[in-house]
């Protein structure tokens, strides 16, 4: 009798201890999904935010006669990404010219807010085959995010493909809540339109595709890589096509900038579970 009772009591204790088990398991893995969302929306306002650097410093490099491939005298047309607030110091020459763009405590311009300085070393012209722009930031800011890193922007363009390399280095966003996630890319780019009138940027039109990691603050990291090429327009502030699949333990995300129309929206899925939208700026 006294054996029956404890092959019982042993069963109902694996019973209850492969229950505790798996609840845990369970709430594990729901952890695990709602790390990969919240990350996902960090890595799509990442990427966005680093676009809208490299939109400011083709704009930028427009104004001073920087861009290349562009006849002496003329003058390009541009998107007026910069508001008027903006100081733009030209300084030194190649391969160490300067562009310093000083927004001081900020403005809105097109319905972005920029305040702080943007600073940006160029070898050549940014058109030029080989050209390396590198982007910092110092106490800069995007409506509401900081941002800081390092943006190398590489000229690969042969003669009949114009193209560039992007990659972000010790890049971190951090949220007017404090909330703050690292993040590196690194990205090929090819101009898909626009080429062919050089003197206005507001036609061009981008194809991006790589790799990315984002970090949050508690040490997680998710790797995306490109499923359907990003596009951005240089006529559109954010990112408005493309699908990202983002990689977590046991589970991916995919995260949808959208069909081309130009807004501020993304939508994230995982698993194929119901899309949530977020705002990339």
């Amino acid at each position: 009798m006294k054996t029956k009772q404890l092959v019982t009591l042993m069963a109902i204790a694996f019973f209850a201890f492969s229950l505790s088990s798996c609840k845990k398991n369970t709430e594990a893995a729901v952890e695990e999904i709602e790390t990969t969302f919240e990350i996902s929306g960090d890595q799509a306002v990442a990427d966005n935010l680093t676009q809208d650097a490299v939109d400011v410093m083709e704009e930028a490099a427009a104004k001073n006669n920087l861009l290349g491939a562009t006849p002496s005298g003329s003058t390009t047309t541009t998107n007026n990404w910069l508001p008027p607030c903006v100081i733009i110091t030209v300084t030194g020459n190649f391969p160490a010219k300067n562009i310093k763009l000083d927004f001081g405590t900020g403005c809105t311009n097109n319905g972005i807010f920029r305040k702080g300085i943007m600073n940006i070393v160029l070898t050549d012209s940014i058109r030029n085959s080989g050209s390396v722009a590198t982007i910092t930031f110092d106490n800069y800011y995007v409506n509401t995010f900081k941002k800081e890193g390092t943006i190398t922007w590489t000229n690969t363009s042969t003669p009949n493909v114009r193209s560039w390399n992007r990659q972000v280095a010790n890049g971190k966003i951090t949220a007017a809540d404090g909330k703050y996630w690292l993040h590196t890319s690194n990205m090929d780019i090819t101009q898909t339109a626009g080429v062919n009138t050089p003197l206005n940027i507001t036609d061009d039109v981008f194809s991006l595709s790589g790799t990315k990691t984002v970090t949050n603050a508690a040490g997680k990291s998710r790797t995306s890589t490109t499923q359907t090429p990003l596009q951005k327009k240089t006529s559109c502030s954010n990112i408005d096509q493309g699908i990202l699949k983002v990689q977590g333990p046991n589970h991916y995300a995919l995260i949808d900038f959208g069909d081309g129309t130009c807004n501020n929206l993304a939508t994230i899925s995982i698993d194929g579970r119901a899309a949530r939208t977020i705002v990339l700026r």
